[in-house]
């Protein structure tokens, strides 16, 4: 749901990007039931998303590599260590980017990263915690994934005003 809702939002910007999900399930599974439900009914279509594995392949040519959750990380990082300063929890990285301030205009991406990194330490995602992990509903009752779409809603809005919008070059 995160990588379209993202695709969404981004695409709406005019931002050039391109938004892709993987994880830790078995590669090829479809989206929940209840994912594409509430999505199409936001005009989304994912009914051809089907599941990919996290792999060093795939991490490598990102700019950002946006995780659920603190284990998401934690595994991306241990597949590639170079990615820990542009590997975040999308709950610690809009938090760290409202701490530090939006993206100016002109800021790549990268250095953008390291202002919102700075200090910033592994041993800090050591574990779960309901401050960096969006819970999955996978399996669950439709109520779990509105209640997601709720919450990636106001992350994601709030991702995008602190690291795109003000980023973006009037046109």
């Amino acid at each position: 749901m995160a990588e379209a809702l993202l695709r969404h939002r981004l695409t709406a910007l005019g931002v050039d990007a391109r938004v892709a999900s993987a994880g830790l399930l078995r590669p090829g599974q479809p989206a929940s039931e209840h994912g594409v439900e509430i999505l199409r009914a936001r005009g989304l279509d994912m009914s051809a998303h089907r599941s990919r594995a996290m792999t060093r392949e795939l991490l490598s040519s990102t700019d950002l590599v946006l995780a659920m959750a603190r284990e998401h990380v934690r595994e991306a990082v241990v597949l590639d260590p170079a990615l820990w300063p542009r590997t975040f929890t999308l709950k610690e990285l809009v938090r760290r980017g409202e701490a530090a301030g939006p993206r100016r205009p002109e800021e790549p991406l990268d250095a953008w990263l390291r202002r919102v990194g700075e200090g910033r330490r592994v041993a800090e995602l050591t574990g779960s915690s309901p401050l960096d992990d969006v819970e999955d509903p996978y399996g669950g009752p439709r109520s779990a994934y509105e209640r997601l779409l709720v919450e990636l809603d106001d992350l994601l809005d709030r991702l995008v005003a602190v690291a795109f919008a003000g980023a973006l070059t009037p046109r």
